[in-house]
């Protein structure tokens, strides 16, 4: 605070110092000791008169004072290796910490009897037992005083659960009466006859009731919660959602956080001023294959990254026992202790016990009298704090009055905790799946609970029965807090879309106005956001790209969101582009991250179950940088349900002319493909583009259909036709939803026929080389492929059916009754701005052969019409290849071929583009 004091740090001088140079080493010390405690006498006198808030005033003060006269002080991200909340401020805890602990300890072992009895009925179908016993109490704290339920309304929490921690919140919702011992024995087993069985982890399709999140591909957790987090402020700042208080947890390992998608987006949150957003970061020191960090201190680590981040950081590593040692540790001999220990020696004293700790860490003359007296067995007492559930309450219920940024908490816990000598602690802990019949019946004697040997056995579950203390206070408990968690509701207004008069200026086509589909893509989101109905729930969103794909002109419209508003005036104020960031932006401009833009359109995606505003996203995205680098969190996205629109913009691999190998996409649709329940498209015109957004938000938000949308648009000026005349727009309209029609069929009268499919960039080859087949005699009728995904998927379901019904009249796959023999004579040729592969599907469940082309290989900085030819998807070859597939069907002979092949001007002699 250097505007308090009284005179400038850089004039005012330091004091005399006493003459130390005439002084021998030890007056030096015996001065230096003296002084030492005369300055810690006089912050005793502070924080005894004025209180915690002027010490560190004074300290702030004497800090800046130093720096303003040389002293190198060094800067620290971290503070002792002791718990941030002193015991003195603890708060007194609401619960029954005795019943609480009998409910911990049921749902202990009926998670432990779930995983064995899975994999005793079935070998090696998996599970984990070790971390949820390392995060009981950190889960069951908030169980029971601070995760709000649905009935909880604008406050309702959104919690991301530890994927691995899932069989002790199964355990939980069994204790609770949600589940039933038959489907708590179908853990892992979810095709049985009987009914419904429990998934692996949390994921949301297979358990849409249920879970909401799924965590378990480690490192998406951290980045959703963050971007759900600002998504809740989004929605308030706009008036979408009532202001509440509502939290995001996200209970996340250690070892997680090695992933970069874990930390990447930290430094957003801090800025973004998330103080809804709880990190519960579980150090119980281990990953999958050992120590997070042997040589050091992992939490340490996380506090310095944390608070250099702008992170409220609350660490939670003694429990309430060692308060006893410090208290009366008037030297600080313990904490300097703390800071000379490691991670590899805790997990020592972790599974070891109390006669590991005496001999090898109170291990001074210092040390040793602290603990005079006490036995292996009061130290075997001296626990962490991630198991102390007064210490855990303190660090949540202050985390959730904390204001101005976001929290972490870092509990210290152990990995396996109570599963004995085969697990607790030990390096193997995450893989342990089984125990033996001493083991549990070890834990059930620990854990003090009315089970037999036999019925330990037979692995029973145990519950107290629905009017037991227990099973009473859980419920009363969820009750307080707005009703049963995990649960997933889907309730939303189903908004008024526009119907097909919206979009009948994109099926007039563009006149004399070279467009392409990237800005049309624009134009459309542009007239939705106008739109009185829906337009506040569109939710456009780019990572820094928004002038690449012509978005800048609704910047000064629609303003781009920011919690700040805008309190600058921009450089280009007063013009009609001028860059607008306000409070109530609908824009999420989110900077150069493919991964916060796509967690943030999850969350957008996700609004209309997780908030009950369905909130239509579309994220645009340079499609190369787009589905392979976002891929994981597209699968997430699928898994929880999302719904909206994927812009692969500037796509294809020869339409971005110059950019080269790593801007040129012709992959990207194959890599969507895997995905079961997105749907991908690549329209060639606007009117198409139209058709397939207005049945999208039919689809997804009317219909409720659980499905998303990729589209390719590429950035190639032309003029857009106008949806054809020669037949009703509605069955233009269902071949453009399902994949395919005729564009135009062939007035040329030659005897050879042939049928060319083309969609998105590649549609303009197909046009020329239907113009150059006629001076070969050959009469090409041309079709629009927008989606090769859905003709496939079509084809094979036609395929299945067919299989499984083998005595009824086979079913026609759509393409197939489109392209058969009558409807489509001649040959088929398939060009694409995409790799071959996309187009191959369909090869068998065609009658004859489809010839494809397409565009295998690195990009290449170059012009179009070179890329075209250097991939060998040009009008050029086009025509080749029709005229080989010609002469395979025995319709001409090769000499033709060959002749066209030197008149073409091609070189058949060169490499194939796939091996350059």
């Amino acid at each position: 605070m250097l505007g308090s004091m009284t005179q400038s740090p850089k004039t005012s001088a330091p004091p005399n110092r006493p003459p130390r140079a005439g002084m021998n080493a030890q007056e030096r010390q015996q001065l230096n000791t003296v002084e030492t405690q005369e300055w810690l006498d006089s912050l005793a006198y502070v924080f005894a008169d004025a209180g915690d808030n002027r010490a560190a005033e004074l300290l702030e003060e004497l800090d800046h004072y130093a720096y303003f006269h040389g002293a190198p002080i060094t800067f620290k991200q971290n503070t002792p290796y002791i718990n941030t909340i002193d015991v003195e401020a603890q708060p007194e805890y609401p619960g029954d910490p005795e019943i609480e602990r009998k409910i911990r300890n049921i749902i202990r072992w009926n998670a432990v009897v779930m995983v064995i009895k899975a994999n005793k009925k079935s070998d090696g179908i998996g599970g984990h037992l070790s971390t949820y016993a390392s995060a009981a109490e950190l889960l069951e704290v908030g169980f029971n005083h601070f995760f709000r339920g649905h009935g909880a309304g604008q406050d309702r929490d959104l919690i991301f659960y530890q994927g691995h921690a899932s069989p002790g919140v199964y355990a939980r919702s069994f204790l609770e009466g949600r589940f039933d011992e038959a489907r708590m024995n179908r853990f892992r087993r979810e095709l049985q006859p009987e009914g419904a069985g429990l998934s692996s982890y949390p994921h949301p399709w297979l358990m849409p009731d249920y879970w909401e999140f799924p965590t378990v591909s480690m490192g998406l957790g951290p980045i959703q919660a963050i971007y759900q987090a600002r998504f809740i402020k989004y929605l308030e700042n706009r008036e979408l959602k009532p202001r509440g208080d509502a939290k995001v947890w996200a209970f996340l390992g250690d070892g997680e956080m090695d992933e970069p998608q874990s930390i990447g987006a930290i430094r957003f949150a801090a800025y973004e001023n998330l103080d809804n957003l709880i990190f519960v970061l579980n150090a119980n020191l281990q990953r999958l294959d050992g120590p997070v960090r042997a040589n050091s201190k992992v939490i340490q680590e996380f506090e310095a990254l944390f608070r250099g981040a702008g992170w409220n950081v609350i660490k939670v590593i003694w429990d309430s026992k060692w308060d006893e040692l410090l208290q009366k540790d008037y030297n600080g001999t313990i904490v300097k202790r703390f800071e000379l220990l490691v991670d590899g020696e805790s997990q020592r004293y972790a599974a070891f016990g109390g006669k590991e700790l005496r001999e090898k860490f109170f291990n001074t003359p210092e040390l040793k009298a602290l603990i005079e007296g006490w036995s292996d067995a009061d130290l075997e007492l001296l626990n962490r704090g991630g198991h102390d559930i007064h210490k855990i309450y303190a660090a949540y219920k202050a985390a959730t009055e904390h204001k101005g940024s976001p929290t972490i908490i870092i509990p210290r816990t152990i990995k396996g905790y109570g599963l004995g000598e085969s697990a607790q602690a030990r390096n193997v802990a995450h893989q342990v799946k089984k125990l033996d019949f001493h083991t549990l019946k070890d834990l059930r004697d620990t854990l003090e609970l009315p089970l037999t040997d036999e019925q330990v056995e037979h692995m029973e579950y145990y519950h107290p029965g629905p009017d037991s203390p227990e099973v009473k206070y859980a419920l009363e408990r969820r009750a307080a807090l707005g009703g049963p968690i995990p649960a997933r509701r889907v309730e939303y207004p189903h908004p008024t879309i526009p119907n097909g008069e919206f979009y009948e200026e994109f099926a007039k086509g563009s006149g004399d106005r070279q467009v392409s589909t990237t800005m049309a893509a624009v134009q459309i989101i542009s007239k939705l956001l106008r739109d009185k109905e829906i337009g506040k729930l569109i939710v456009p969103i780019v990572p820094d790209e928004a002038r690449t794909f012509g978005m800048d002109a609704l910047v000064p419209r629609i303003g781009i969101y920011s919690p700040r508003g805008q309190t600058y005036t921009p450089v280009d104020s007063g013009s009609l582009m001028a860059y607008k960031e306000s409070v109530n932006g609908q824009m999420l401009e989110e900077g150069i991250t493919e991964d916060g833009a796509m967690a943030s359109w999850i969350a957008a995606g996700t609004a209309y179950a997780n908030h009950g505003v369905p909130t239509i996203p579309f994220f645009v995205l340079y499609s190369m940088f787009g589905m392979q680098r976002v891929g994981d969190l597209v699968w997430a996205a699928a898994d929880q349900r999302a719904r909206g629109f994927i812009l692969g913009a500037t796509a294809g691999r020869t339409t971005l002319a110059g950019e080269g190998l790593q801007h040129q996409d012709g992959n990207s649709h194959l890599q969507a493909y895997v995905v079961p329940n997105l749907k991908t498209y690549d329209p060639a015109f606007a009117y198409e583009l139209a058709v397939i957004i207005e049945s999208g938000i039919q689809r997804m938000y009317v219909d409720g259909i659980d499905e998303f949308y990729y589209v390719t648009v590429d950035n190639e000026n032309e003029l857009q036709p106008a949806m054809p005349a020669d037949r009703s727009h509605e069955e233009i309209r269902e071949g453009i939803v399902r994949g395919l029609y005729r564009l135009q069929k062939s007035a040329h009268k030659g005897k050879l026929r042939a049928q060319i499919l083309a969609g998105g960039p590649a549609m303009g080859a197909a046009q020329e080389a239907v113009k150059a087949l006629e001076a070969y005699g050959v009469a090409a009728d041309l079709w629009s492929v927008t989606s090769y995904k859905e003709l496939h998927q079509d084809a094979l379901l036609a395929q299945r059916h067919n299989m499984l019904h083998p005595t009824e009249e086979p079913r026609v796959p759509y393409v197939a009754q489109q392209l058969s023999r009558e409807n489509a004579p001649g040959v088929l040729i398939s060009v694409s701005d995409y790799m071959k592969l996309g187009a191959d599907g369909l090869n068998g469940h065609l009658d004859r052969k489809l010839w494809t082309l397409g565009t295998d290989g690195f990009g290449r900085s170059e012009a179009r019409e070179e890329l075209r030819d250097f991939f060998e998807v040009d009008a050029k070859h086009v025509v080749l290849a029709t005229l080989y597939a010609l002469q395979r069907d025995g319709k001409i002979k090769g000499d033709v071929v060959a002749k066209a092949i030197a008149d073409l001007g091609i070189d058949p002699e060169r490499d194939a583009p796939v091996l350059r």
